[in-house]
Protein backbone atom coordinates (compact mmCIF):
# COMPACT_ATOMS: atom_id res chain seq x y z
CA UNK A 1 0.00 0.00 0.00
CA UNK A 2 1.41 3.27 -1.16
CA UNK A 3 2.45 5.77 1.87
CA UNK A 4 -0.22 9.33 2.00
CA UNK A 5 3.05 10.90 0.99
CA UNK A 6 3.44 9.22 -2.13
CA UNK A 7 -0.24 9.77 -2.63
CA UNK A 8 0.22 13.11 -2.52
CA UNK A 9 2.94 13.28 -4.54
CA UNK A 10 0.66 12.41 -7.37
CA UNK A 11 -1.87 14.86 -6.97
CA UNK A 12 -4.54 16.23 -4.29
CA UNK A 13 -8.31 16.29 -4.89
CA UNK A 14 -11.69 18.03 -3.86
CA UNK A 15 -14.41 16.26 -4.37
CA UNK A 16 -18.26 17.92 -3.24
CA UNK A 17 -15.75 19.70 -0.34
CA UNK A 18 -14.09 16.54 1.01
CA UNK A 19 -10.17 16.56 0.62
CA UNK A 20 -8.97 13.03 -0.93
CA UNK A 21 -6.20 12.35 -3.91
CA UNK A 22 -6.27 10.98 -7.25
CA UNK A 23 -5.72 7.04 -5.74
CA UNK A 24 -8.01 6.35 -3.29
CA UNK A 25 -11.05 8.72 -4.47
CA UNK A 26 -14.55 6.81 -5.19
CA UNK A 27 -17.39 7.65 -7.50
CA UNK A 28 -20.68 6.14 -7.65
CA UNK A 29 -21.35 3.61 -10.08
CA UNK A 30 -24.60 5.74 -10.93
CA UNK A 31 -22.80 8.90 -11.44
CA UNK A 32 -24.26 10.08 -14.60
CA UNK A 33 -20.72 11.04 -15.90
CA UNK A 34 -19.67 7.04 -15.53
CA UNK A 35 -22.69 6.16 -16.95
CA UNK A 36 -23.69 8.09 -19.86
CA UNK A 37 -20.10 10.71 -19.80
CA UNK A 38 -22.67 13.89 -18.50
CA UNK A 39 -20.44 16.15 -17.49
CA UNK A 40 -17.77 18.79 -18.66
CA UNK A 41 -14.69 19.34 -17.56
CA UNK A 42 -11.35 21.67 -17.89
CA UNK A 43 -7.43 21.53 -17.26
CA UNK A 44 -5.56 24.96 -16.24
CA UNK A 45 -1.91 24.73 -16.44
CA UNK A 46 0.33 26.16 -13.20
CA UNK A 47 4.01 27.70 -13.91
CA UNK A 48 5.46 28.29 -10.86
CA UNK A 49 3.09 27.75 -8.67
CA UNK A 50 0.52 29.77 -10.29
CA UNK A 51 -2.51 28.73 -12.91
CA UNK A 52 -2.17 30.45 -16.27
CA UNK A 53 -5.45 32.38 -17.47
CA UNK A 54 -7.57 30.89 -14.69
CA UNK A 55 -10.50 33.20 -15.26
CA UNK A 56 -10.41 32.25 -18.89
CA UNK A 57 -10.41 28.60 -18.12
CA UNK A 58 -13.35 29.08 -15.55
CA UNK A 59 -15.29 31.40 -17.76
CA UNK A 60 -15.26 28.44 -20.38
CA UNK A 61 -16.40 25.89 -17.84
CA UNK A 62 -19.55 27.80 -16.89
CA UNK A 63 -19.99 28.07 -20.77
CA UNK A 64 -19.73 24.47 -21.48
CA UNK A 65 -22.16 23.46 -18.40
CA UNK A 66 -24.76 26.34 -19.97
CA UNK A 67 -24.66 24.29 -23.40
CA UNK A 68 -25.52 21.08 -21.92
CA UNK A 69 -28.00 22.44 -19.37
CA UNK A 70 -26.05 21.97 -16.15
CA UNK A 71 -26.39 24.13 -13.47
CA UNK A 72 -23.15 24.96 -11.21
CA UNK A 73 -23.65 25.04 -7.69
CA UNK A 74 -20.48 26.91 -6.27
CA UNK A 75 -19.20 30.01 -7.86
CA UNK A 76 -16.40 31.53 -9.90
CA UNK A 77 -14.69 32.49 -6.25
CA UNK A 78 -14.95 29.41 -5.06
CA UNK A 79 -13.27 27.90 -7.74
CA UNK A 80 -10.32 30.30 -6.74
CA UNK A 81 -10.38 29.44 -3.65
CA UNK A 82 -10.08 25.84 -3.78
CA UNK A 83 -7.73 25.63 -6.36
CA UNK A 84 -5.47 27.88 -3.97
CA UNK A 85 -6.06 25.18 -1.00
CA UNK A 86 -5.02 22.48 -3.42
CA UNK A 87 -1.94 24.59 -4.39
CA UNK A 88 -0.92 24.63 -1.26
CA UNK A 89 -1.03 21.30 -0.59
CA UNK A 90 0.55 20.61 -3.72
CA UNK A 91 3.31 23.15 -3.87
CA UNK A 92 5.14 22.50 -7.76
CA UNK A 93 6.31 24.28 -10.36
CA UNK A 94 4.65 21.87 -13.07
CA UNK A 95 1.31 20.86 -12.37
CA UNK A 96 -2.21 21.10 -13.53
CA UNK A 97 -5.61 21.92 -12.24
CA UNK A 98 -8.26 19.56 -13.43
CA UNK A 99 -12.22 20.29 -12.65
CA UNK A 100 -14.52 17.88 -13.97
CA UNK A 101 -18.66 18.25 -13.22
CA UNK A 102 -20.97 15.86 -13.81
CA UNK A 103 -24.80 15.96 -13.47
CA UNK A 104 -24.51 13.95 -10.54
CA UNK A 105 -25.83 10.12 -8.94
CA UNK A 106 -29.26 8.39 -10.28
CA UNK A 107 -30.85 5.37 -11.55
CA UNK A 108 -29.38 4.65 -14.82
CA UNK A 109 -32.03 6.55 -17.24
CA UNK A 110 -31.25 9.13 -20.46
CA UNK A 111 -33.52 11.52 -18.59
CA UNK A 112 -32.40 13.18 -15.67
CA UNK A 113 -34.39 14.88 -12.52
CA UNK A 114 -34.50 17.82 -12.30
CA UNK A 115 -33.23 18.36 -8.55
CA UNK A 116 -29.89 16.02 -9.58
CA UNK A 117 -26.94 17.40 -7.33
CA UNK A 118 -23.59 17.92 -9.29
CA UNK A 119 -20.54 15.79 -8.58
CA UNK A 120 -17.96 18.41 -8.80
CA UNK A 121 -14.44 16.91 -8.85
CA UNK A 122 -10.98 20.04 -8.59
CA UNK A 123 -7.81 18.31 -9.00
CA UNK A 124 -3.69 19.44 -8.75
CA UNK A 125 -1.85 16.91 -10.28
CA UNK A 126 1.87 16.91 -11.61
CA UNK A 127 1.88 17.97 -15.55
CA UNK A 128 2.71 15.71 -18.17
CA UNK A 129 6.08 17.23 -20.04
CA UNK A 130 6.44 17.30 -23.43
CA UNK A 131 9.49 16.03 -24.32
CA UNK A 132 11.78 19.18 -24.86
CA UNK A 133 13.55 17.44 -27.89
CA UNK A 134 9.95 16.77 -29.07
CA UNK A 135 9.25 20.64 -29.78
CA UNK A 136 12.78 21.26 -31.37
CA UNK A 137 12.47 18.83 -33.79
CA UNK A 138 8.77 18.89 -34.50
CA UNK A 139 6.12 15.68 -34.58
CA UNK A 140 4.50 14.21 -37.42
CA UNK A 141 0.51 13.37 -37.46
CA UNK A 142 -1.80 11.87 -39.77
CA UNK A 143 -5.17 12.78 -40.72
CA UNK A 144 -8.31 11.01 -39.76
CA UNK A 145 -12.15 11.56 -40.32
CA UNK A 146 -13.69 13.48 -37.11
CA UNK A 147 -16.47 11.01 -36.13
CA UNK A 148 -17.08 13.89 -32.75
CA UNK A 149 -20.30 15.07 -32.65
CA UNK A 150 -21.78 18.31 -33.42
CA UNK A 151 -20.92 20.78 -30.55
CA UNK A 152 -16.88 20.62 -29.76
CA UNK A 153 -17.35 24.09 -28.59
CA UNK A 154 -18.63 22.36 -25.58
CA UNK A 155 -15.44 20.68 -23.39
CA UNK A 156 -17.27 17.42 -22.43
CA UNK A 157 -15.95 14.27 -20.82
CA UNK A 158 -17.66 12.24 -23.95
CA UNK A 159 -14.28 12.03 -25.31
CA UNK A 160 -14.04 8.47 -27.08
CA UNK A 161 -13.37 9.56 -30.53
CA UNK A 162 -10.55 11.77 -29.35
CA UNK A 163 -8.87 9.07 -27.88
CA UNK A 164 -9.57 6.61 -30.89
CA UNK A 165 -7.86 8.98 -33.00
CA UNK A 166 -5.04 9.77 -30.50
CA UNK A 167 -4.64 5.27 -30.62
CA UNK A 168 -4.90 5.13 -33.98
CA UNK A 169 -2.16 7.98 -34.89
CA UNK A 170 -0.11 6.16 -31.90
CA UNK A 171 -0.44 3.09 -34.08
CA UNK A 172 0.69 4.89 -36.98
CA UNK A 173 3.34 5.60 -35.02
CA UNK A 174 3.04 9.51 -35.20
CA UNK A 175 2.29 12.47 -32.59
CA UNK A 176 -1.59 12.94 -32.72
CA UNK A 177 -4.13 12.68 -35.45
CA UNK A 178 -5.52 16.34 -37.53
CA UNK A 179 -8.90 15.52 -37.92
CA UNK A 180 -11.21 16.69 -40.76
CA UNK A 181 -14.73 16.80 -41.62
CA UNK A 182 -16.21 17.19 -44.93
CA UNK A 183 -12.63 18.05 -45.92
CA UNK A 184 -12.15 20.82 -43.20
CA UNK A 185 -9.92 20.99 -41.24
CA UNK A 186 -11.34 20.97 -37.25
CA UNK A 187 -8.65 20.57 -34.93
CA UNK A 188 -6.05 17.86 -33.24
CA UNK A 189 -7.39 15.09 -30.91
CA UNK A 190 -6.83 17.57 -27.96
CA UNK A 191 -5.43 20.86 -29.37
CA UNK A 192 -5.86 23.83 -32.23
CA UNK A 193 -3.84 23.65 -35.47
CA UNK A 194 -2.65 26.92 -37.20
CA UNK A 195 -1.17 26.81 -40.84
CA UNK A 196 1.15 29.75 -41.87
CA UNK A 197 0.48 29.81 -45.83
CA UNK A 198 1.31 32.66 -47.91
CA UNK A 199 2.61 34.71 -45.09
CA UNK A 200 -0.65 34.50 -43.21
CA UNK A 201 -1.23 32.77 -40.14
CA UNK A 202 -4.60 30.62 -40.30
CA UNK A 203 -6.54 28.26 -38.38
CA UNK A 204 -10.53 26.93 -38.17
CA UNK A 205 -12.82 29.92 -37.37
CA UNK A 206 -14.22 29.55 -34.30
CA UNK A 207 -17.84 28.11 -34.21
CA UNK A 208 -19.30 24.89 -32.95
CA UNK A 209 -17.06 22.20 -34.61
CA UNK A 210 -13.80 23.16 -32.81
CA UNK A 211 -12.87 23.93 -28.84
CA UNK A 212 -12.49 27.09 -28.41
CA UNK A 213 -9.24 26.89 -27.02
CA UNK A 214 -7.21 29.62 -24.40
CA UNK A 215 -3.97 29.03 -25.59
CA UNK A 216 -5.49 29.46 -29.28
CA UNK A 217 -6.29 32.99 -28.22
CA UNK A 218 -3.24 33.76 -26.36
CA UNK A 219 -1.98 33.08 -29.71
CA UNK A 220 -4.24 34.96 -32.15
CA UNK A 221 -3.61 37.86 -29.45
CA UNK A 222 0.44 37.93 -30.00
CA UNK A 223 0.44 37.06 -34.02
CA UNK A 224 -1.74 40.46 -34.45
CA UNK A 225 0.29 42.20 -31.82
CA UNK A 226 3.23 41.17 -34.04
CA UNK A 227 2.06 41.85 -37.15
CA UNK A 228 1.09 39.18 -38.69
CA UNK A 229 -2.06 38.75 -41.06
CA UNK A 230 -4.63 36.73 -39.16
CA UNK A 231 -7.44 34.85 -40.82
CA UNK A 232 -10.13 32.57 -39.28
CA UNK A 233 -11.81 31.30 -41.43
CA UNK A 234 -12.69 27.55 -43.01
CA UNK A 235 -9.55 25.52 -43.79
CA UNK A 236 -9.39 22.61 -46.72
CA UNK A 237 -7.63 19.44 -46.02
CA UNK A 238 -4.97 20.28 -49.58
CA UNK A 239 -3.77 23.68 -47.30
CA UNK A 240 -2.64 21.06 -44.88
CA UNK A 241 0.33 20.17 -48.06
CA UNK A 242 0.32 23.78 -49.07
CA UNK A 243 1.27 25.60 -45.21
CA UNK A 244 5.30 26.38 -45.26
CA UNK A 245 4.40 26.00 -41.28
CA UNK A 246 1.68 23.68 -39.28
CA UNK A 247 1.74 23.67 -35.76
CA UNK A 248 -0.71 23.10 -32.24
CA UNK A 249 -1.96 25.01 -29.58
CA UNK A 250 -3.16 23.63 -26.30
CA UNK A 251 -2.47 24.43 -22.37
CA UNK A 252 0.09 21.52 -21.76
CA UNK A 253 1.25 21.52 -25.22
CA UNK A 254 1.87 26.09 -25.64
CA UNK A 255 2.73 25.49 -29.44
CA UNK A 256 3.96 22.10 -31.15
CA UNK A 257 5.42 22.15 -34.15
CA UNK A 258 3.80 19.68 -36.82
CA UNK A 259 6.53 19.00 -39.57
CA UNK A 260 5.10 15.63 -41.42
CA UNK A 261 1.38 14.91 -42.56
CA UNK A 262 1.00 11.70 -43.45
CA UNK A 263 3.60 11.04 -46.15
CA UNK A 264 3.86 14.48 -46.63
CA UNK A 265 6.83 17.22 -45.40
CA UNK A 266 5.47 20.35 -44.12
CA UNK A 267 7.71 23.17 -45.38
CA UNK A 268 11.51 22.36 -44.79
CA UNK A 269 10.55 19.55 -42.36
CA UNK A 270 11.84 21.77 -39.45
CA UNK A 271 10.07 23.78 -36.40
CA UNK A 272 9.43 27.14 -38.99
CA UNK A 273 10.32 30.84 -38.03
CA UNK A 274 6.37 32.00 -37.22
CA UNK A 275 6.28 29.38 -35.31
CA UNK A 276 9.89 29.92 -33.11
CA UNK A 277 8.77 33.15 -32.73
CA UNK A 278 4.91 33.03 -31.55
CA UNK A 279 6.47 30.41 -29.08
CA UNK A 280 9.13 33.19 -27.52
CA UNK A 281 6.28 35.49 -27.18
CA UNK A 282 3.91 32.74 -25.83
CA UNK A 283 6.71 32.42 -23.09
CA UNK A 284 7.01 36.00 -22.25
CA UNK A 285 3.41 36.51 -22.34
CA UNK A 286 3.02 33.54 -19.32
CA UNK A 287 5.77 34.90 -17.54
CA UNK A 288 4.23 38.27 -17.41
CA UNK A 289 0.91 37.10 -16.37
CA UNK A 290 1.36 34.47 -13.50
CA UNK A 291 0.74 36.46 -10.87
CA UNK A 292 -0.85 35.65 -7.94
CA UNK A 293 -3.79 37.90 -9.90
CA UNK A 294 -4.94 34.89 -12.31
CA UNK A 295 -5.88 33.00 -9.65
CA UNK A 296 -8.36 36.17 -8.34
CA UNK A 297 -11.77 35.57 -10.48
CA UNK A 298 -13.26 39.23 -9.64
Amino acid sequence: MESEATQTAKGVLWINGELGDFQTAQVSLEDRGFQFGDGIYEVARVYQGVPFMFAEHIARLFRSAAGIELAIPISGDKFSSIARELLNRFPSNGAEIYIQITRGIAPRNLLWAEDLQPTIIIGVRPLRFVPPALRETGCSAITLPDERWARCDLKTICLLPNALAKKRAARAGVFDALMIRDNLLTEGTASNVFLFLNQTLVTPAADNRILHGVTRGVVLKLARERGYRVVEREVKREELYEAQEVFLTSTSLELMPVVKINEHTVGTGAPGDAQRELLSAFRCFVREHTTQRDLELS
